[in-house]
């Protein structure tokens, strides 16, 4: 049911989403908040579904935050979405043959990754601060050739 509001407002302005979901929302909420409090004192203290509600229950306020802020999405498949692909590099990273080489793999995986997320070119960028680096470019101010500093 709140996917289905979340469908409904999804493209609305944040305070358009603020409003329909403390109208649309805030009651599926609460009645879940009051169905998991009864819930847990009618099943075993030491059972998993117990330590799943008491989960759920102890992180009510992030939870709900959504309902305050439409800003806020109701998960965070998004957010998980876009850093897929850094957390596949640093297991791929695994099997670089040598600490060395797997902490190499990491940082160029991130760089590239960084470089998606900014918008900018992967293969452009590493060709270009490669070349920048082989021309001299002080070590000291390396910070200067990260991709989310081409894009400002």
């Amino acid at each position: 049911m709140l996917y289905a509001i979340e469908n409904e407002v999804r493209g609305t302005s944040a305070e358009q989403r603020r409003a329909i979901r403390n109208g649309q929302a805030r009651v599926i909420l609460d009645d879940l908040h009051i169905y998991l409090e009864a819930r847990l004192r009618q099943i075993s203290a030491k059972s998993k579904l117990a330590d799943a509600i008491r989960y759920a229950l102890t992180r009510w306020t992030g939870l709900s935050l959504f309902l305050d802020d439409g800003r806020v999405e109701l998960d965070s498949n998004t957010v998980e979405r876009s850093i897929r692909p850094l957390a596949l590099n640093r297991k791929n990273a695994l099997f670089a043959g040598s600490d060395e080489g797997g902490d190499n793999w990491a940082v160029i995986a991130t760089l590239i990754e960084n470089c998606k997320i900014s918008g900018v070119n992967p293969h452009t960028w590493l060709t270009e601060t490669l070349a920048k680096l082989a021309s001299g470019h002080p070590a000291n101010a390396v910070g200067q050739l990260m991709p989310w500093i081409a894009v400002a």
